[in-house]
Protein backbone atom coordinates (compact mmCIF):
# COMPACT_ATOMS: atom_id res chain seq x y z
CA UNK A 1 0.00 0.00 0.00
CA UNK A 2 1.17 3.63 -0.42
CA UNK A 3 1.06 5.25 3.09
CA UNK A 4 1.19 9.01 3.72
CA UNK A 5 3.07 9.99 7.05
CA UNK A 6 2.59 13.82 8.44
CA UNK A 7 4.38 14.52 11.52
CA UNK A 8 4.82 18.26 12.99
CA UNK A 9 8.85 17.84 14.19
CA UNK A 10 9.75 19.33 17.28
CA UNK A 11 12.75 21.79 17.98
CA UNK A 12 14.47 19.84 19.92
CA UNK A 13 14.28 16.18 19.28
CA UNK A 14 11.88 14.01 21.67
CA UNK A 15 10.61 10.23 21.27
CA UNK A 16 7.46 11.07 18.45
CA UNK A 17 10.44 12.40 16.60
CA UNK A 18 12.25 9.13 17.09
CA UNK A 19 8.89 7.34 16.50
CA UNK A 20 8.26 8.54 13.19
CA UNK A 21 11.50 7.67 11.90
CA UNK A 22 11.74 3.86 12.77
CA UNK A 23 8.19 3.51 11.36
CA UNK A 24 8.90 5.05 8.12
CA UNK A 25 12.37 2.96 7.62
CA UNK A 26 10.40 0.07 8.81
CA UNK A 27 7.36 0.45 6.63
CA UNK A 28 9.95 0.85 3.38
CA UNK A 29 11.63 -2.32 5.11
CA UNK A 30 8.28 -4.15 4.70
CA UNK A 31 7.88 -2.96 0.85
CA UNK A 32 5.51 -0.56 1.71
CA UNK A 33 5.37 2.87 -0.56
CA UNK A 34 6.25 5.75 1.56
CA UNK A 35 5.31 9.50 1.40
CA UNK A 36 6.22 12.02 3.62
CA UNK A 37 4.66 15.54 5.05
CA UNK A 38 6.93 16.93 7.53
CA UNK A 39 6.55 20.56 9.43
CA UNK A 40 9.36 21.68 11.36
CA UNK A 41 8.63 23.44 14.49
CA UNK A 42 11.68 25.81 14.00
CA UNK A 43 9.35 27.73 11.54
CA UNK A 44 7.60 29.20 14.91
CA UNK A 45 11.01 30.46 16.90
CA UNK A 46 10.09 33.87 17.75
CA UNK A 47 6.03 33.72 17.04
CA UNK A 48 3.77 34.53 20.12
CA UNK A 49 2.31 31.41 22.05
CA UNK A 50 -0.96 33.19 20.96
CA UNK A 51 -0.38 33.15 17.16
CA UNK A 52 0.88 29.51 17.16
CA UNK A 53 -1.57 28.12 19.19
CA UNK A 54 -4.28 30.03 16.83
CA UNK A 55 -2.67 27.73 13.64
CA UNK A 56 -3.37 24.87 15.93
CA UNK A 57 -6.78 25.01 15.82
CA UNK A 58 -6.86 25.46 11.83
CA UNK A 59 -4.41 25.78 9.20
CA UNK A 60 -5.38 26.56 5.63
CA UNK A 61 -1.42 26.10 4.89
CA UNK A 62 -1.75 22.32 5.77
CA UNK A 63 -5.27 21.56 4.37
CA UNK A 64 -4.41 23.04 1.52
CA UNK A 65 -1.12 21.41 0.75
CA UNK A 66 -2.65 17.79 2.08
CA UNK A 67 -5.27 17.97 -0.60
CA UNK A 68 -2.45 18.73 -3.39
CA UNK A 69 -0.34 16.36 -1.95
CA UNK A 70 -3.66 13.64 -2.40
CA UNK A 71 -4.51 14.67 -5.56
CA UNK A 72 -0.85 13.97 -6.90
CA UNK A 73 0.16 10.72 -4.82
CA UNK A 74 -3.14 9.24 -4.24
CA UNK A 75 -2.45 7.40 -0.87
CA UNK A 76 -4.49 4.21 0.37
CA UNK A 77 -4.22 6.11 3.92
CA UNK A 78 -2.67 8.57 5.94
CA UNK A 79 -1.08 7.99 9.23
CA UNK A 80 -0.54 11.40 11.51
CA UNK A 81 1.87 11.47 14.02
CA UNK A 82 2.06 15.32 16.09
CA UNK A 83 -0.33 18.03 13.80
CA UNK A 84 0.53 20.73 16.85
CA UNK A 85 0.90 23.54 16.14
CA UNK A 86 1.21 23.80 12.57
CA UNK A 87 -0.73 20.97 10.78
CA UNK A 88 -3.76 20.86 12.81
CA UNK A 89 -6.84 18.65 12.54
CA UNK A 90 -7.40 20.62 9.15
CA UNK A 91 -5.48 18.09 7.74
CA UNK A 92 -8.44 15.38 8.80
CA UNK A 93 -10.58 17.40 6.78
CA UNK A 94 -8.52 17.45 3.77
CA UNK A 95 -8.17 13.39 3.84
CA UNK A 96 -12.05 13.13 4.61
CA UNK A 97 -12.74 15.36 1.08
CA UNK A 98 -10.74 12.49 -0.52
CA UNK A 99 -11.75 8.89 0.74
CA UNK A 100 -8.49 8.57 2.49
CA UNK A 101 -8.87 6.73 6.19
CA UNK A 102 -6.93 8.61 8.30
CA UNK A 103 -4.82 7.16 11.46
CA UNK A 104 -3.49 9.38 14.22
CA UNK A 105 -1.08 7.85 17.03
CA UNK A 106 -1.14 10.01 20.49
CA UNK A 107 2.20 10.09 21.29
CA UNK A 108 0.68 12.35 24.24
CA UNK A 109 -2.07 14.07 25.49
CA UNK A 110 -2.81 17.06 23.91
CA UNK A 111 -6.28 16.53 23.00
CA UNK A 112 -7.13 15.90 26.84
CA UNK A 113 -4.53 18.46 27.77
CA UNK A 114 -3.10 22.11 26.97
CA UNK A 115 0.25 21.54 28.18
CA UNK A 116 0.06 18.07 26.35
CA UNK A 117 1.80 16.14 29.54
CA UNK A 118 -1.01 15.59 32.47
CA UNK A 119 1.40 17.59 34.67
CA UNK A 120 1.66 20.61 36.53
CA UNK A 121 3.34 22.13 39.57
CA UNK A 122 5.44 19.58 40.23
CA UNK A 123 2.73 16.78 40.32
CA UNK A 124 0.67 14.93 37.77
CA UNK A 125 -2.47 16.95 37.22
CA UNK A 126 -5.80 15.37 35.71
CA UNK A 127 -7.98 19.50 36.02
CA UNK A 128 -8.99 19.69 32.86
CA UNK A 129 -9.96 15.86 32.47
CA UNK A 130 -14.03 15.59 32.64
CA UNK A 131 -14.73 19.14 32.16
CA UNK A 132 -16.27 20.42 28.60
CA UNK A 133 -14.53 23.37 28.50
CA UNK A 134 -10.76 23.04 29.98
CA UNK A 135 -10.72 26.40 31.96
CA UNK A 136 -7.91 25.61 34.35
CA UNK A 137 -5.46 25.25 31.64
CA UNK A 138 -6.11 28.96 31.12
CA UNK A 139 -6.55 29.51 35.01
CA UNK A 140 -2.68 27.82 35.50
CA UNK A 141 -1.16 28.96 31.86
CA UNK A 142 -0.44 25.72 30.96
CA UNK A 143 0.70 26.38 27.15
CA UNK A 144 3.71 28.52 27.15
CA UNK A 145 3.05 30.56 30.53
CA UNK A 146 0.59 32.46 28.89
CA UNK A 147 -3.13 32.49 29.83
CA UNK A 148 -4.02 33.69 26.20
CA UNK A 149 -2.16 30.83 23.87
CA UNK A 150 -3.56 28.22 26.70
CA UNK A 151 -6.99 29.91 26.12
CA UNK A 152 -6.08 29.40 22.32
CA UNK A 153 -4.88 25.59 22.90
CA UNK A 154 -8.19 24.84 24.42
CA UNK A 155 -10.17 26.45 22.14
CA UNK A 156 -8.66 23.86 19.19
CA UNK A 157 -9.95 21.29 21.69
CA UNK A 158 -13.30 22.61 22.30
CA UNK A 159 -13.91 23.36 18.87
CA UNK A 160 -12.79 20.30 17.17
CA UNK A 161 -14.49 18.26 20.30
CA UNK A 162 -17.77 19.82 19.72
CA UNK A 163 -17.17 19.48 15.17
CA UNK A 164 -17.00 15.75 15.77
CA UNK A 165 -13.17 15.82 14.46
CA UNK A 166 -11.99 13.58 17.28
CA UNK A 167 -14.93 11.06 16.89
CA UNK A 168 -16.16 11.60 13.13
CA UNK A 169 -12.60 11.88 11.03
CA UNK A 170 -10.09 9.32 12.39
CA UNK A 171 -10.59 5.76 11.71
CA UNK A 172 -8.30 4.39 14.03
CA UNK A 173 -6.42 6.07 16.95
CA UNK A 174 -3.14 4.17 18.29
CA UNK A 175 -1.91 4.47 21.76
CA UNK A 176 1.47 3.52 22.69
CA UNK A 177 0.32 1.55 25.65
CA UNK A 178 -2.76 0.34 27.58
CA UNK A 179 -2.39 2.66 30.64
CA UNK A 180 -2.69 5.73 27.57
CA UNK A 181 -5.51 4.02 25.83
CA UNK A 182 -7.62 3.73 28.78
CA UNK A 183 -7.32 7.21 29.78
CA UNK A 184 -8.77 8.26 26.29
CA UNK A 185 -11.17 5.84 26.47
CA UNK A 186 -12.48 7.29 29.63
CA UNK A 187 -12.32 10.92 28.43
CA UNK A 188 -15.07 9.93 25.28
CA UNK A 189 -12.56 8.40 22.62
CA UNK A 190 -14.71 5.72 20.70
CA UNK A 191 -13.12 2.36 22.14
CA UNK A 192 -13.39 0.59 19.40
CA UNK A 193 -11.13 2.88 17.44
CA UNK A 194 -8.28 3.01 19.89
CA UNK A 195 -5.71 0.46 19.66
CA UNK A 196 -2.84 0.12 21.94
CA UNK A 197 0.43 -1.18 19.67
CA UNK A 198 4.09 -0.24 21.44
CA UNK A 199 7.14 1.58 20.25
CA UNK A 200 10.23 -0.71 19.13
CA UNK A 201 13.89 -0.41 19.01
CA UNK A 202 14.30 -0.26 15.69
CA UNK A 203 17.75 -2.15 15.74
CA UNK A 204 19.01 -5.20 18.05
CA UNK A 205 22.00 -2.84 19.52
CA UNK A 206 23.22 -6.32 21.38
CA UNK A 207 23.21 -7.26 24.78
CA UNK A 208 25.97 -6.12 26.92
CA UNK A 209 28.85 -7.17 29.10
CA UNK A 210 27.18 -4.59 32.27
CA UNK A 211 30.39 -4.70 33.66
CA UNK A 212 31.05 -0.93 33.89
CA UNK A 213 30.32 -0.36 37.17
CA UNK A 214 27.45 2.30 37.14
CA UNK A 215 23.39 3.19 37.03
CA UNK A 216 22.41 5.24 34.20
CA UNK A 217 19.96 7.59 33.68
CA UNK A 218 19.27 9.00 30.10
CA UNK A 219 16.21 11.84 29.43
CA UNK A 220 16.05 15.55 30.12
CA UNK A 221 17.18 17.25 33.29
CA UNK A 222 13.93 18.84 34.23
CA UNK A 223 11.47 17.85 36.83
CA UNK A 224 8.70 15.74 35.95
CA UNK A 225 11.69 13.45 34.98
CA UNK A 226 11.89 13.07 38.26
CA UNK A 227 15.17 14.48 37.98
CA UNK A 228 15.06 15.88 41.65
CA UNK A 229 13.96 12.70 43.44
CA UNK A 230 17.57 11.26 41.06
CA UNK A 231 19.02 14.09 42.90
CA UNK A 232 17.98 13.65 46.62
CA UNK A 233 18.87 9.56 45.64
CA UNK A 234 22.26 10.13 44.58
CA UNK A 235 22.81 12.31 48.19
CA UNK A 236 23.18 9.65 50.02
CA UNK A 237 23.87 6.73 47.57
CA UNK A 238 27.14 8.59 46.80
CA UNK A 239 30.15 6.74 44.94
CA UNK A 240 28.60 3.31 46.47
CA UNK A 241 27.08 3.42 42.75
CA UNK A 242 28.48 6.30 40.68
CA UNK A 243 25.64 7.46 38.22
CA UNK A 244 26.17 8.04 34.57
CA UNK A 245 23.70 10.83 33.66
CA UNK A 246 23.31 11.32 29.65
CA UNK A 247 20.97 14.50 28.62
CA UNK A 248 20.45 17.95 29.57
CA UNK A 249 18.33 20.58 30.81
CA UNK A 250 17.27 22.84 33.67
CA UNK A 251 18.52 20.72 37.04
CA UNK A 252 21.78 20.18 35.60
CA UNK A 253 23.48 22.30 38.04
CA UNK A 254 21.90 20.54 40.60
CA UNK A 255 23.12 17.38 39.22
CA UNK A 256 26.37 19.09 38.85
CA UNK A 257 26.97 19.67 43.05
CA UNK A 258 26.09 15.83 43.96
CA UNK A 259 28.98 13.58 44.73
CA UNK A 260 29.25 10.02 42.25
CA UNK A 261 26.92 11.91 39.37
CA UNK A 262 28.62 12.17 36.52
CA UNK A 263 26.89 14.21 33.49
CA UNK A 264 28.09 13.47 30.27
CA UNK A 265 25.18 15.61 28.31
CA UNK A 266 23.17 14.87 25.07
CA UNK A 267 24.12 11.49 23.82
CA UNK A 268 23.03 10.31 19.87
CA UNK A 269 21.76 6.70 20.21
CA UNK A 270 24.99 5.18 19.23
CA UNK A 271 26.64 6.79 22.55
CA UNK A 272 23.35 6.13 24.95
CA UNK A 273 23.54 2.00 23.50
CA UNK A 274 27.50 1.76 24.63
CA UNK A 275 26.30 2.93 27.77
CA UNK A 276 23.66 1.28 28.56
CA UNK A 277 25.42 -2.12 27.45
CA UNK A 278 28.40 -0.95 30.22
CA UNK A 279 25.94 0.18 32.89
CA UNK A 280 24.50 -2.27 35.78
CA UNK A 281 21.08 -0.22 35.88
CA UNK A 282 18.89 1.94 34.47
CA UNK A 283 17.31 4.64 36.87
CA UNK A 284 13.66 5.59 35.45
CA UNK A 285 12.22 8.19 38.16
CA UNK A 286 9.95 9.90 36.21
CA UNK A 287 6.40 11.34 37.70
CA UNK A 288 4.72 12.09 34.51
CA UNK A 289 2.06 9.97 33.24
CA UNK A 290 4.25 8.59 30.35
CA UNK A 291 2.21 7.43 26.94
CA UNK A 292 5.04 5.11 26.54
CA UNK A 293 9.08 4.38 27.84
CA UNK A 294 11.20 4.01 24.75
CA UNK A 295 14.36 4.31 27.29
CA UNK A 296 13.05 1.64 29.26
CA UNK A 297 12.50 -0.93 25.89
CA UNK A 298 16.18 0.45 25.15
CA UNK A 299 17.74 -0.56 28.17
CA UNK A 300 15.56 -4.80 27.62
CA UNK A 301 17.46 -4.46 23.82
CA UNK A 302 21.20 -4.20 25.48
CA UNK A 303 19.60 -7.06 28.99
CA UNK A 304 20.12 -3.90 31.31
CA UNK A 305 17.69 -3.94 33.92
CA UNK A 306 15.53 -1.26 35.18
CA UNK A 307 14.77 0.62 38.25
CA UNK A 308 11.36 2.70 37.70
CA UNK A 309 8.55 4.80 39.34
CA UNK A 310 5.53 2.79 40.00
CA UNK A 311 3.34 4.71 37.83
CA UNK A 312 1.69 4.95 34.33
CA UNK A 313 2.75 2.50 31.25
CA UNK A 314 6.00 1.57 33.44
CA UNK A 315 3.54 -0.87 35.52
CA UNK A 316 2.69 -2.27 32.16
CA UNK A 317 6.61 -2.49 30.67
CA UNK A 318 7.85 -3.52 33.75
CA UNK A 319 6.95 -6.90 35.65
CA UNK A 320 8.52 -6.14 38.92
CA UNK A 321 11.17 -8.60 40.01
CA UNK A 322 10.95 -10.27 36.98
CA UNK A 323 12.87 -8.14 34.45
CA UNK A 324 13.18 -5.17 36.61
CA UNK A 325 11.86 -3.26 39.70
CA UNK A 326 9.62 -0.88 40.66
CA UNK A 327 9.93 2.37 43.74
CA UNK A 328 7.20 4.54 44.50
CA UNK A 329 6.82 7.61 42.37
CA UNK A 330 8.56 10.72 44.06
CA UNK A 331 9.85 8.82 46.66
CA UNK A 332 13.81 9.30 46.79
CA UNK A 333 14.28 7.01 50.34
CA UNK A 334 12.27 4.00 47.99
CA UNK A 335 14.28 4.39 45.35
CA UNK A 336 17.20 4.52 47.56
CA UNK A 337 16.33 1.03 49.35
CA UNK A 338 15.61 -0.48 46.10
CA UNK A 339 19.47 0.31 44.69
CA UNK A 340 20.77 -0.89 48.11
CA UNK A 341 18.54 -4.07 47.25
CA UNK A 342 20.29 -4.40 43.53
CA UNK A 343 23.58 -3.81 45.17
CA UNK A 344 22.93 -6.57 47.61
CA UNK A 345 21.24 -8.72 45.23
CA UNK A 346 23.54 -8.90 41.95
CA UNK A 347 22.69 -12.37 40.68
CA UNK A 348 18.81 -11.83 40.75
CA UNK A 349 19.58 -8.35 38.96
CA UNK A 350 21.33 -9.95 36.07
CA UNK A 351 18.36 -12.78 35.51
CA UNK A 352 15.77 -9.43 35.07
CA UNK A 353 18.61 -7.92 32.52
CA UNK A 354 17.89 -11.39 30.89
CA UNK A 355 14.36 -11.20 31.22
CA UNK A 356 14.09 -7.53 30.07
CA UNK A 357 15.75 -9.26 26.95
CA UNK A 358 13.62 -11.49 25.92
CA UNK A 359 11.16 -8.99 26.26
CA UNK A 360 12.77 -7.09 23.92
CA UNK A 361 12.82 -10.04 21.26
CA UNK A 362 9.09 -10.56 21.96
CA UNK A 363 7.33 -7.31 21.69
CA UNK A 364 9.31 -4.55 21.43
CA UNK A 365 11.97 -5.38 18.16
CA UNK A 366 11.72 -4.24 14.47
CA UNK A 367 10.49 -7.99 13.20
CA UNK A 368 7.47 -7.70 16.49
CA UNK A 369 6.43 -4.22 15.43
CA UNK A 370 5.87 -4.73 11.69
CA UNK A 371 3.01 -7.34 11.86
CA UNK A 372 0.89 -4.65 14.02
CA UNK A 373 1.71 -1.94 12.30
CA UNK A 374 0.34 -3.32 9.09
CA UNK A 375 -2.77 -4.68 11.11
CA UNK A 376 -3.36 -0.95 12.23
CA UNK A 377 -3.83 0.37 8.52
CA UNK A 378 -5.56 -2.78 7.33
CA UNK A 379 -8.30 -2.30 9.72
CA UNK A 380 -8.42 1.85 9.22
CA UNK A 381 -9.20 0.91 5.62
CA UNK A 382 -11.74 -1.36 6.31
CA UNK A 383 -13.35 1.33 8.58
CA UNK A 384 -13.45 3.82 5.55
CA UNK A 385 -16.04 6.37 6.76
CA UNK A 386 -19.03 6.56 4.86
CA UNK A 387 -20.17 10.04 5.22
Amino acid sequence: MKVLRVHNSYRQQGGEDVVFAAEGRLLRSAGQEVVEVLADNHRIAGRGGLGTALTAIWSPTYHRRLKEIIATERPDICHFHNTFPLVSPSAYYACRSAGVPVVQTLHNYRLLCAASTLYRDTHTCEDCLGKSIPWPAVAHACYRGSRSASAAVGAMIVVHRAAGTWTRLVDLYVTPSEFARNLFVREGFPADRIVAKPNFVPFDPGVGSHDGGYALFVGRLTPEKGVDILARAWETIGDRLPLVVAGTGALEPQLRRIPGIRLVGQQDSEQVFALMKRARLLVSPSVLYETFGLTVVEAFATGLPVLASRLGTSTELIDDGVNGVHFNAGDADDLVRKVEWALEHVDAVAAMGRAGRVAFEANYSAEAAKAPLLDVYRRAIARRWTF
